[in-house]
């Protein structure tokens, strides 16, 4: 696949083949969970399948909030790339793995405490719980490794590189599934397998990754650009400010990234009421819906990147430029999606469940993904106007319309979940997205985000 030059190329080219690695890698990754989901289900049954549902929104937030905190790193490593600061740009690559690191470590010893209090207090169904706590016990174990992994996969794409990341998803993909084959459907280690496997996968691909960026980071050795004097030409291994400007837009993109996944974990309590059968439907809907958003999320990652490069060179019209393109682009996505679903939606949740399943199961996830199918335009236009607000560090707003995002869909489920069912949870989904994408396309279209700069000379 050729690369294509941020800077130089065409905006809608350099666009889109930048994202369509990040596209495919992210397909490898949702794939194989939903693999995860249909070997549980069809090799342990209805109420293992439920189990990983309940803990698949909590692991998800985690995930997102690693790939949130990647996207802050990666917004300062491109304005330095962009701007020729090679030495600047790899002491903000060594930042951020050392600081995310320590943070990885922090969330999963929370995680690995908690685990059982926090599917009690999510109201889990008691024929369950043992099953989800181990799953999820399993999960914060390797949580370093998981959110490292994530976390190199941000800084490969904020190098201009995402056919690495892609390669290592398709290789972490087939190794989970000839384990999750192996461990589940082979040994019968019901959902401590499916567990065991996706933390074992993704920890090898963490420590290639590793291997493979400490070797491209070599390539900057011969660049001068940004040297003054002997002293500085020393790339630092830390820099406290440079973790500040991380910081300030890794936490509205750590918020930006696991909005969804906040959002089912907070109505997770209104579906786990409606009891097992109607949460194994809503899990192979919102497997299915986690597929589906792929490509609007990459778009949205790839529009922060291009904006970051080129506000880091002066190239503000450019990034104008790209966003039309990317309009198109996660409008053609939406389409195709909408097609798919509304024609197979009732072979694709039957692929999750047992023959012998509950009714309830088959028609909540039919009815779940029947509806949101024509929806996901909105998620698209969101992610890559908040791309750009993003990549160029304009965080005040873009974290504003992501916490109304929020808010909106945790009160519609729970306001109207007691009067229509449980479908006041997905219909509240495409009203958060539209809200969020109408008020920080305001903020883009006021211009004043090509007015930012995170980085210094």
């Amino acid at each position: 696949m050729k690369k294509y030059n941020m800077l130089t190329d065409s905006p809608g080219k350099s666009l889109f083949f930048f994202a369509l690695p990040m596209i495919l890698g992210n397909l490898f990754q949702q794939f194989y969970s939903t693999v995860d989901s249909i070997i549980v289900g069809q090799f342990v049954g209805e109420d293992a399948l439920a189990a990983v549902g309940a803990s698949y929104s909590l692991t998800t937030v985690f995930i997102m909030i690693a790939i949130g905190g990647g996207i802050g790193a990666s917004v300062i490593t491109s304005q330095y790339l962009g701007a020729g600061l090679y030495r600047k740009m790899k002491t903000s690559i060594h930042t951020a793995l050392l600081a995310f690191l320590a943070v990885s470590i922090v969330l999963g010893g929370i995680g690995l405490i908690f685990s059982r209090g926090i599917l009690i207090g999510l109201h889990t169904p008691e024929n369950i719980l043992a099953d989800a706590i181990l799953y999820l016990k399993i999960y914060f174990v390797g949580l370093p490794f998981l959110f490292m992994y994530n976390i190199l996969s941000s800084i490969f794409n904020a190098l201009g590189n995402s056919q690495t990341p892609l390669y290592l998803l398709i290789f972490s993909s087939l190794l989970n599934i000839i384990m999750d084959l192996a461990l589940v459907g082979g040994f019968g280690f019901g959902i401590g397998g499916a567990a065991f496997a996706t933390v074992f996968a993704q920890g090898l691909s963490a420590v290639i990754s590793f291997y493979l960026l400490i070797r491209s980071l070599k390539t900057y050795e011969e660049c001068k650009t940004d040297e003054r004097s002997p002293e500085q030409a020393k790339t630092a291994v830390f820099d406290v400010k440079m973790l500040g400007n991380m910081v300030k837009v890794a936490i509205p993109s750590m918020l930006q990234q696991s909005i969804v996944s906040v959002g089912m974990l907070l109505v997770q309590s209104v579906v786990n009421g409606f009891g097992s059968s109607v949460l194994a439907g809503y899990t192979a809907g919102m497997r299915i819906e986690s597929i589906c958003i792929v490509p609007m999320i990459a778009s949205g990652n790839a529009m922060s990147t291009f904006t970051a490069q080129n506000l880091g060179a002066g190239k503000p019209e450019r990034i104008k430029k790209g966003y039309l393109a990317a309009v198109r682009m996660v409008a053609a996505f939406a389409a195709a999606i909408c097609l798919i679903l509304s024609i197979f939606h009732e072979y694709i949740i039957r692929s999750f469940l047992e023959a012998g399943s509950e009714p309830a199961a088959f028609e909540t996830g039919n009815a779940y993904l029947s509806f949101i199918a024509f929806f996901f335009v909105f998620i698209g236009l969101k992610a890559i106007t908040d791309g750009v607000l993003r990549g160029a560090g304009d965080v005040v707003v873009f974290t504003l319309a992501n916490l109304f995002n929020l808010g909106l869909r945790v009160t519609v489920a729970f306001t109207f979940a007691p009067l229509i069912g449980v479908q006041a949870v997905w219909f509240a989904v495409p009203v958060g997205w539209a809200a969020n994408y109408l008020i920080s396309l305001i903020r883009y279209l006021s211009g004043k985000w090509s007015r930012k700069r995170l980085i210094g000379k």
